[in-house]
């Protein structure tokens, strides 16, 4: 999604395994937070994962609710894979997960690892360099998520907001 047609453009792919927790999470945070207040820039955010599920999965209820609950307009995304044309197309690529980081640098030809990088690396206070994935758990492991993706997104348009234009 594009906020503004004339300023420059930066295009981030946000990754997990599955795309249907994580990285939907991630880029809905990324697009709300990125329309509030990027001058200067814009902004495309997508998601993919390195096995999506269930060829078109929706987003996960449980994410969807604690984005609705947050106040986060939850799309309507359907999951889908990372693709070749991905690594050319994407300024940065954000893995969720060391997993996840691996198995993109396997996939990524080598004239764009330079764009593959932690989500979690744009916010150190947190202490962590994962978004742990909360498929498996409860609500509350989604609320921590999007506490990490929320912390993530901002250094990160923080570190955007630094890049010469």
């Amino acid at each position: 999604m594009f906020f503004s047609r004339s300023a420059p453009s930066t295009r981030i792919l946000m990754v997990c395994l599955g795309n249907i927790c994580r990285s939907p999470m991630a880029q809905t945070v990324a697009t709300h937070l990125a329309s509030q207040g990027l001058a200067g820039t814009t902004v495309q955010v997508d998601s993919a994962g390195t096995h999506a599920v269930g060829g078109g999965a929706p987003m996960d209820p449980r994410a969807r609710t604690v984005l609705t609950q947050r106040g986060y307009p939850a799309g309507k995304g359907r999951a889908r894979q990372v693709t070749d044309k991905d690594f050319g197309k994407f300024d940065m690529i954000m893995a969720m997960d060391q997993s996840t980081m691996t198995e993109l640098r396997q996939i990524c030809p080598g004239e764009h690892t330079h764009k593959l990088r932690l989500l979690m690396e744009f916010a150190p206070a947190t202490g962590t360099l994962e978004i742990p994935d909360p498929y498996y758990g409860s609500l509350q492991g989604f609320e921590r998520v999007l506490d990490l993706c929320e912390a993530g997104v901002r250094g990160l348009l923080d570190y955007i907001r630094t890049i010469p234009r």
